[in-house]
């Protein structure tokens, strides 16, 4: 970091700064837990109260603190600020009580935070590279801070969750996802960089906001928003030739496009398509160890086909292909919704992206329409779907008559409302659960309590990105690759349903998240040798894989440091 030798190692860590500039450090600040030789070598004698505390103790009296805090928001802003202090202290908690966190450090805590960003922004964390200052972004990426960067998460802010256009709000999310790289796949905190593109909003009380940090100005779009990022990867590329690119929360259309664009330009992909498509194909193959019934027999309704919706129907439809089947016959086994009732060939609102799931005009002439819309309780009263998607941001869509109507025709319906945030989702589990008599097999976007049914309590496992994206990221580091292929998020897919508990006949369909470190081992080890198998890896054996794995994966404590000359 132009300040210190990081080590892999527990040996000493050679630290330049010192004094003030030292706990001010947020990757090297120890607080309580520097050691009396430390304070003298570093003269922070005076600085500090004169305890010498241990990690243990600080994560105890934070936890104390954190969980005196009145709301999940400031619950939010007091992690965010302790990030800011003490990271190595901030991952220990987190990893600490992990699914405590999670939904505060994520979605959902997360969505209010991005809405609320300016009331509590206080100190510099990642970048925001403003359209008017586009030509300084060279300048901007090139402070030496940032040499040790191998991964970024970058947003326009344009599409946050289910909450629309939050401007430079948005650059919550890619802070939160930058965190969780580090806490749930171990990745060092200094080889991670959030970054928000500050492109304007059309977000009208974000620029009527005197609070409002971010530029005010409507969105820039059209081939200036095209030509700036294009500056931008090309700017990226340049300065960190291998690093890893991860695209996050943009619009639909934007973000499809993008990706397409870039993917075998740099290293890169898109955790709203991809990544949910790797949970969501994750999760209905655990479900299947469930039912028994084979992938080829699913009867699938998509109810939302945007950038997500089409990656889940992509990977879906690539898996039934491997699995036998032409490409007509695995997209034949789809049923989509758009803004405007189930997706038909001749649809006005169906967008070239999701014609190859419109269903054919002549399947659907006798088909209840209402206001010339076919309505979701048509198609499952004549579909009899299997599995039941939502990735629609509508909430409370999947409607006990809905519900109840696929579960007369599934003994085991699989129904998964993954919208993001809670207020989003399209059903609430409890419910699910009552109205199918116990029988539906389900997984959330967002975490749900746990209820009891039955008189055993019944535990909802979130089908969340955060179990795909550290370990597939993990595997990309790891591994060198040049690229993102198809294949390894399938890796990443397979893998993760293999530690599913339905391997074991349980019905929770995903392992708990205490095992995030260990599952993103895994699931990286499963990209990389996919890497290794295509031919894009920078290595070339397995061995030389879980090396770098071992080097990749950091683990929060405290380490000796030993004081060297500034700029040694």
């Amino acid at each position: 970091m132009g300040t210190y030798a990081s080590s892999h190692l527990d040996s000493p860590r050679n630290v330049s700064l010192a004094g003030f500039s030292l706990v001010n450090a947020p990757l090297l600040n120890k607080g309580t837990a520097f050691t009396e030789e430390e304070r003298d070598e570093f003269h922070l004698h005076g600085l500090l109260p004169p305890h010498v505390g241990s990690l243990e103790e600080q994560i105890e009296r934070r936890m104390m603190a954190f969980r005196e805090e009145a709301s999940s928001f400031h619950k939010y802003v007091f992690l965010r600020d302790l990030q800011d202090i003490n990271e190595t202290l901030f991952y220990a908690l987190v990893l600490e009580h992990i699914e405590e966190m999670l939904p505060i450090v994520y979605t959902p805590t997360v969505g209010e935070g991005c809405q609320r960003f300016s009331e509590f922004w206080r100190r510099p964390r990642g970048l925001f590279i403003d359209y008017p200052n586009r030509a300084k972004m060279d300048q901007i990426l090139s402070h030496p801070h940032f040499d040790p960067v191998k991964c970024i998460v970058v947003s326009d802010g344009e599409r946050i969750l289910g909450l629309g256009d939050q401007g430079a709000g948005g650059m919550g999310i890619p802070i939160g996802k930058m965190a969780l790289y580090t806490a749930l796949g171990g990745i060092y905190p200094e080889h991670c960089l959030p970054i928000l593109l500050d492109v304007g909003t059309d977000n009208e009380e974000r620029l009527a906001s005197p609070f409002y940090m971010g530029w005010k100005h409507k969105r820039v779009r059209g081939q200036e928003y095209a030509d700036f990022i294009e500056q931008f990867v090309l700017a990226v590329k340049k300065r960190w030739p291998h690093i890893l690119l991860q695209w996050e929360d943009f619009a639909g259309t934007n973000a499809l496009h993008l990706l397409d664009k870039y993917r075998d330009r740099i290293c890169t992909f898109n955790d709203d398509i991809q990544g949910t498509a790797a949970i969501c194909t994750a999760t209905i193959l655990s479900a299947i160890n469930v039912t028994g019934t084979p992938l080829k027999d699913q009867r699938i309704v998509m109810y939302g086909l945007g950038s997500a919706g089409i990656g889940i129907a992509n990977l879906l439809v690539h898996l039934m292909i491997e699995n036998g089947m032409s490409e007509k016959e695995a997209r034949a086994h789809f049923w989509a919704f758009g803004r405007n009732g189930l997706l038909t060939e001749k649809c006005a609102s169906v967008r070239e992206e999701q014609l190859p799931y419109a269903r054919p005009e002549a399947e659907v002439a006798d088909w209840l329409h209402i206001d010339n819309e076919i309505p979701l309780l048509e198609v499952v009263r004549r579909v009899k779907p299997t599995a039941l998607v939502g990735v629609s941001t509508r909430p409370n869509t999947f409607t006990e008559e809905v519900v109840r109507e696929m579960a007369k025709h599934t003994e085991r319906p699989m129904i998964f409302p993954l919208s993001n945030p809670t207020s989003k989702s399209e059903a609430k589990p409890e419910d699910l659960y009552k109205w199918t008599d116990g029988r539906a097999l389900v997984g959330s976007g967002s975490p749900f309590p746990d209820f009891e049914w039955a008189g055993k309590p019944v535990h909802i496992s979130q089908a969340n990105n955060s179990y795909i994206f550290p370990g597939l990221a993990l595997g990309i580091i790891a591994s060198r690759a040049r690229h993102v292929s198809d294949k390894m998020i399938m890796a990443a897919s397979h893998q993760l349903a293999e530690l599913s508990p339905t391997k074991s006949g349980s019905s929770v369909l995903l392992p708990p998240l205490t095992d995030s470190r260990s599952i993103s081992r895994k699931i990286g080890y499963a990209v990389g040798m996919q890497a290794i198998a295509e031919g894009v890896a920078g290595i070339k054996t397995a061995d030389e894989l879980n090396q770098a794995l071992d080097e990749n994966q950091w683990t929060p404590k405290y380490v000796p440091y030993k004081r060297v000359p500034l700029n040694r």
